[in-house]
């Protein structure tokens, strides 16, 4: 443990906490308006996936520009410059009048993120360094936590017919306030300096399934991002409202998974809770599909939420124990194909749901709850994936 002061840990594990729930209230804010804005562009399925496209491609072409300033400059200023430029651009979506327009604001937010997510997480790290218990999962909790209360607040403005351009401007407001009244209390830590390694790396044989693992996950959760609130409207032909609060019960059970899975998995194990996990997926994209009703498709939504909740942080804990490869090689292989998930899948849901319909898109998409089950049944026991990859 750091020796540094109780107070001075507290304040920056505050302010970090901050951070991440900025970064989770931003981002369902935006996600919240996606059928509003799909409504007032005019766009069908098949163009909102091509728009949709933008955002994870801003993203992962930003990657080598962010890994190389963190060499030059602090993680703390890079982290301001990231969240400063985010609620900036989160204002404009709802200005956009053409396709156009919106697919290269969205580039841009997704290459903000891209350097708000990398920076928060090595700020994260340099906190948890200075604790004896591990805080780093309850980061991510709080970033769910904002993710519910971003969606919820977008159910209201949907509720009372505000329009996405005034709702995404408050919130663009009070993040920017709080980011000015939390920086200080933010980590100054020192630039990397030069890296060997590369800012795109692929898993070996032996992390491969953990790698397919985060794949499959990334791909339902960015899917339920984009297309849950539509998922609602066009295939379940519910009003806005209604639409909007299956995305909230999504977030709220997905927050309450990481806030709980901690327990679960020192209760059970973590190949037991990955192999839940894809259950869930799985079953709750299939009773949305064959089951479309409204409370039936509501449970499949909880389900979902549940299920990709734990996936991604038990996939790094246990990839970071790689024998081959060193942790922060072994993370950035599976990162770089769990965002191949993250960057493909919508879109391809949107040309699917364009040409047969959302409920056949959400279909193919509980696929990955299946790949996800497979991958687990090839992880050893915990014991015995221990001694392999520790």
């Amino acid at each position: 443990m750091d020796n540094t002061s109780v107070a001075n840990r507290a304040k920056l594990r505050t302010g970090i906490s901050i951070f991440f729930f900025i970064s989770g209230f931003g981002y369902s804010s935006w996600a919240s308006r996606i059928p509003s804005l799909q409504q007032q562009l005019h766009l069908n399925e098949a163009e909102l996936g091509a728009v949709l496209f933008a955002l994870p491609i801003g993203l992962m072409l930003t990657m080598p520009i962010t890994s190389k300033m963190l060499r030059h400059f602090s993680s703390r200023s890079i982290m301001f410059f990231g969240i400063t430029a985010f609620t900036l651009l989160l204002c404009l979506p709802g200005f956009t009048a053409y396709m156009w327009e919106l697919i290269l604001v969205l580039f841009f937010i997704g290459s903000t993120r891209n350097v708000i997510a990398i920076t928060v997480n090595a700020q994260a790290v340099g906190v948890q360094a200075m604790y004896d218990k591990p805080i780093m999962v309850t980061f991510h909790g709080i970033w769910s936590l904002a993710g519910f209360a971003g969606a919820a607040v977008g159910y209201i403005m949907v509720y009372f017919n505000v329009a996405p351009t005034y709702h995404l401007i408050g919130v663009s407001v009070v993040l920017f306030i709080l980011t000015l009244w939390f920086y200080p209390s933010s980590l100054e830590q020192a630039p990397y300096g030069q890296s060997n390694t590369t800012v795109f790396s692929f898993p070996d044989k032996d992390l491969l399934k953990f790698a397919l693992i985060a794949f499959a996950c990334m791909a339902c959760e960015n899917t339920m991002y984009d297309w849950s609130s539509i998922y609602f409207q066009k295939a379940l032909h519910a009003p806005k409202a209604t639409s909007t609060a299956a995305f909230v019960v999504y977030m709220f059970f997905m927050t309450l998974g990481r806030f709980t899975g901690d327990r679960i998995v020192a209760a059970t194990s973590i190949k037991k809770v990955l192999n839940f996990s894809g259950v869930f997926i799985l079953l709750g994209f299939l009773m949305a599909v064959l089951l479309p009703y409204l409370y039936t498709a509501l449970i499949g939504y909880a389900m979902v939420g549940m299920g990709i909740s734990c996936v991604v942080p038990l996939v790094f804990s246990m990839a970071g124990r790689s024998k081959t490869l060193k942790s922060g090689q072994a993370l950035a292989a599976i990162s770089t194909v769990s965002y191949l998930g993250f960057l493909i899948i919508p879109p391809f849901v949107g040309f699917v749901a364009q040409a047969a319909g959302l409920r056949w898109a959400f279909g193919i998409v509980s696929g990955f709850g299946a790949l996800i089950i497979m991958m687990v049944a090839r992880i050893k026991e915990e014991a015995e994936a221990d001694e392999v990859l520790a």
